[in-house]
């Protein structure tokens, strides 16, 4: 036989969940990190409209950190100056993060020499970005031990890097680039290219002379005209696609 309701217990647990969440928005939204509230951390710079969502992962060697303006940093995204906390950077910012940069929830940028995001770059989730490779000339030493390699990292203005891709010491990547989710890149790539693989090949490439190559398989998307309402948008997207078809043989006004 099903035992009773508790009716009072459901209630009760009800509200005490719809508190756990609104606690929860307001903790998140108190313990972002903007200019206005930089809560402990002092950076180097940091841009108007800029935000560091909370919980954020590990952040040290911040007055040798550059953030510029309009730029999201996801939960959980670590960004690191200098090899170990309390350190003494000389003069010069060591990461550099342009304006309208997005860092995807869990991504990591460890600047141990000078790492430079240019602007209006996004990353996916999980992106590994660091100027620093561990070193095993010595058979005999374990690789931990042994002093590693730095080499300062560039990434290009305006730049998709996918989930789970590996940025390594010494990259250069050029503008408008493509990194495939899981790519491990290193060297360098030209602007206006798309990489994949591990580790990563330029897979198609544009040109003024040739556009691009391999061709694209697809139509580019078509940008909303400016002008349309949210309204408006709602009413097309409720239109089967015989109407819409017949609305774009309709020749414009003159």
């Amino acid at each position: 036989m099903p035992k009773p309701k508790n009716t009072f217990s459901s209630w009760r647990r009800r509200l005490a969940q719809r508190a756990v969440h609104a606690g929860w928005e307001w903790v998140r939204s108190t313990g972002a990190v903007t200019a206005e509230r930089p809560g402990r951390l002092r950076f180097g710079a940091i841009g108007e409209h800029t935000r560091l969502a909370f919980p954020l992962g590990t952040v040290f060697g911040e007055p040798w950190i550059h953030l510029g303006s309009h730029c999201i940093v996801a939960e959980q995204v670590t960004l690191t100056a200098g090899l170990m906390p309390d350190l003494d950077l000389g003069a010069d910012p060591i990461l550099r993060i342009g304006d309208g940069v997005v860092l995807g929830r869990g991504s990591h940028v460890i600047a141990d020499t000078t790492v430079t995001i240019g602007s209006d770059c996004y990353f996916g989730p999980y992106v590994y970005v660091t100027s620093t490779n561990h070193s095993y000339d010595d058979p005999h030493e374990p690789i931990g031990k042994q002093w590693p390699r730095m080499e300062p990292v560039e990434i290009g203005p305006g730049c998709w890097i996918g989930t789970g891709a590996v940025i390594l010491p010494g990259a250069r990547i050029g503008r408008n680039v493509v990194v495939a989710a899981g790519a491990v890149v290193r060297g360098e790539v030209p602007d206006h290219a798309v990489v994949a693989g591990a580790p990563a090949r330029v897979v198609r490439r544009w040109t003024p002379a040739e556009g691009w190559q391999p061709p694209l398989r697809t139509p580019p998307p078509v940008p909303i005209p400016e002008g349309v309402t949210s309204e408006e948008l709602v009413a097309l997207s409720e239109l089967d696609e015989e109407a819409v078809a017949g609305l774009a043989r309709l020749e414009p006004e003159r």
